[in-house]
C-alpha cells in the first residue's frame, strides 16, 4: 500500500468548499431582503475567498491517473473538511464583526457545524438577521453531515471511496445503508432531514413567522441549540413553541434509518427495534423522575409547566440540543446530575444527536449481565443479542473501547480545564457537554457568552473536543497515530 495520497483528498477537498460557498448564499439572501446591506458585502466577500480556495485545490490539483480515495483517504477527508468548513465558515463572523479574533470565531463556528451550540456570544440578539441565519444553518448542514451531503450531491465519489467516507461520519456501532448504492442511501437520508425540517418550519411560522421559524426548524432537527433570541425558545413562551420542539427533537434523536422504514409504511421494524424501545423508554422514565422532583422542590408555577418543562429538558438533554427551561444549578443539583447523566448516553445510532448513543450503552450493559452469568457459570458461551441479532464479539470489544475512550478523553480535557483554575466539578461538565456536543455549560461556562472568558488554548482544545465528539473518536483521534501515516 502506498502513502496516503494527498493531492485526492485536498482535490475533493476543493469541491467540498465550493459547495459551502454555495450554502454561503442563502445568509446573503436573507441580509438583503432585511436591508442588512454592509452584512451582505461582507457575506459576499467570504463566498468569494472560499471559491476561490476551493476552485484552486479542485482545479489546480491533479492526482496521478488510475488512483482513487481509499479508507485511509476517506478517514482523512472526514476529519479534516471539518476544520476547513470552520476555517472558511468563520470568516462571515470576522468580516461582520460579529467577533473580534480567530479564536473566537473558530470555537464559534467548530460549535455551529459540530451542533455542540456553545456560543461566546452573550447577545445573539443585537447581530444581523444574516449571521443569525448562517449560524442556524451551520448547525442544519452539520447536523445531518457535511459528507452524506457530499455524497448526495457528487455520486461521482460512490466508486471512489464513498463506503469509506460513508463509514467514517455516520455514528453508531454499524453503518446501515437504506440502499445499495451509497450516494443513494445520502440522497434517502438528506430528503428525509429536508422534509422535516420543512414541516417544523410550518408549524412555527404563525407563533414566530418566518425567519425564526426556519432558523429554529434548522437548529432543532439538527439537535444544535442556537436560537436568534437569548432567551431561546423560553422567549415565546408558549406550551404549543415547546411542545413541537419536543417532537422533532425527539424524531431528531431516532435512528434515522428507522423514519425512512416508518415513510415506507414498515412500522414492524421500528415496534422490533430493541433501541428504539429502550430510547423511549429511557426518555419516559427520566421526565417522570424529573417532574416528581419539580414538584417535591416547588419547580415551576403549575403541574402543566412541570410537566412540560420537564419532558423538554429531557429531550433537549438525550438529544444534546443543549435547551433548557430552567436554571437547575441555582436550584438544586439533582436534576443536573440526572441530565449529565442522559447527556452522556445520548440518542440513537444513525441520529443527529450527540453523546456515546443508547446503542453503545445497551450492548455495555448485556455484555456487563453476561460476564456476571459466566461468574456462575464459567464455561457457559453467551452472545450480546440487539434486535434478535447477535453481535460479533469484536464489535462488542468495539463499543467497550469507544465508552472507556470517550470516559479518558472527557476526563483529559476536564483536566487541562482545571489547569485554568476553572472548578473540578465546571470542568468536568464541561468538558462532558463538548464531547457529547451538548452545548450548555456549567458554573463559569453557563452564563450566557461564559466561553468567551476561557483562555485562548482552552477554547482550541474544546473546539477539538467538540470535533472529536461528533466524528465519534476514532475517525479524528486514529489520525494521531503513527501507523496512519506509516507505509504499509
Amino acid at each position: 500500500m502506498k502513502l496516503i495520497n494527498l493531492p485526492v483528498v485536498l482535490r475533493v477537498q476543493g469541491w467540498l468548499l465550493l459547495i459551502e460557498a454555495t450554502f454561503m448564499l442563502a445568509p446573503i439572501a436573507v441580509s438583503c431582503y432585511y436591508h442588512e446591506w454592509p452584512t451582505a458585502i461582507c457575506f459576499t466577500y467570504a463566498t468569494l475567498l472560499t471559491i476561490i480556495a476551493g476552485l484552486m485545490m479542485a482545479r489546480w490539483l491533479r492526482p496521478s491517473p488510475g488512483t482513487s480515495m481509499r479508507r485511509r483517504e476517506g478517514v482523512l477527508l472526514t476529519a479534516i473538511i471539518w476544520v476547513f468548513f470552520s476555517f472558511f465558515g468563520m470568516l462571515p463572523l470576522l468580516f461582520t464583526g460579529t467577533v473580534d479574533n480567530v479564536t473566537d470565531a473558530f470555537f464559534e463556528t467548530m460549535s455551529g457545524f459540530t451542533t455542540t451550540g456553545s456560543s461566546i456570544i452573550a447577545d445573539v440578539e443585537t447581530l444581523p438577521r444574516g449571521v443569525l441565519f448562517w449560524r442556524s444553518m451551520m448547525q442544519w448542514i452539520g447536523g445531518m453531515g457535511i459528507i452524506l451531503f457530499t455524497l448526495a450531491v457528487l455520486p461521482m465519489l460512490n466508486q471512489k471511496g464513498g463506503i469509506a467516507l460513508f463509514n467514517a461520519e455516520v455514528t453508531g456501532i454499524t453503518h446501515e445503508r437504506l440502499r445499495p448504492r451509497v450516494s443513494q442511501t445520502a440522497k434517502d437520508l438528506w430528503l428525509i432531514y429536508i422534509i422535516l425540517t420543512i414541516t417544523m418550519t410550518a408549524l412555527l411560522v404563525k407563533p414566530m413567522g418566518w425567519y425564526d421559524a426556519v432558523s429554529h426548524a434548522m437548529t432543532t432537527m439538527a439537535t444544535g441549540g442556537f436560537s436568534t433570541k437569548n432567551a431561546g425558545l423560553h422567549f415565546w413562551n408558549s406550551y404549543y413553541v415547546y411542545g413541537v420542539a419536543i417532537v422533532f427533537m425527539f424524531l431528531g434523536g431516532i435512528n434515522f434509518s428507522l423514519i425512512y422504514n416508518a415513510s415506507r409504511g414498515r412500522f414492524d421494524r421500528v415496534r422490533s427495534n430493541d433501541t428504539f424501545r429502550f430510547y423511549c423508554f429511557f426518555t419516559l422514565l427520566v421526565a417522570v423522575v424529573i417532574f416528581i422532583n419539580m414538584c417535591v422542590e416547588g419547580y415551576a408555577s403549575s403541574d402543566g409547566d412541570r410537566a412540560v418543562f420537564a419532558l423538554f429538558d429531557t429531550v433537549a438533554a438525550i438529544t444534546s440540543t443543549g435547551l433548557s427551561t430552567i436554571d437547575y444549578e441555582t436550584r438544586g443539583e439533582f436534576i443536573a446530575m440526572i441530565l449529565l447523566v442522559v447527556i452522556f448516553f445520548g440518542g440513537m445510532a444513525g441520529s443527529t444527536s450527540g453523546g456515546a448513543k443508547i446503542d453503545r450503552f445497551i450492548v455495555l450493559l448485556k455484555n456487563t449481565l453476561n460476564e456476571f452469568y459466566r461468574v456462575l457459570h464459567p464455561n457457559a458461551v453467551k452472545t450480546v443479542r440487539i434486535n434478535g441479532r447477535a453481535l460479533a464479539h469484536t464489535l462488542v470489544a468495539k463499543v467497550i473501547a469507544f465508552l472507556a475512550i470517550y470516559v479518558m478523553v472527557t476526563i483529559i480535557a476536564a483536566l487541562v480545564l482545571t489547569l485554568y483554575e476553572l472548578p473540578i466539578v465546571d470542568s468536568l461538565y464541561t468538558s462532558l457537554a463538548m464531547v457529547s456536543n451538548y452545548g450548555l455549560g456549567y458554573g463559569a461556562t453557563a452564563v450566557p457568552g461564559g466561553f468567551a472568558a476561557l483562555p485562548v488554548a482552552a477554547k482550541w482544545m474544546l473546539a477539538v473536543e467538540m470535533l472529536v465528539g461528533r466524528l465519534e473518536l476514532f475517525t479524528v483521534l486514529v489520525i494521531f497515530t503513527p501507523a496512519f501515516w506509516r507505509k504499509d
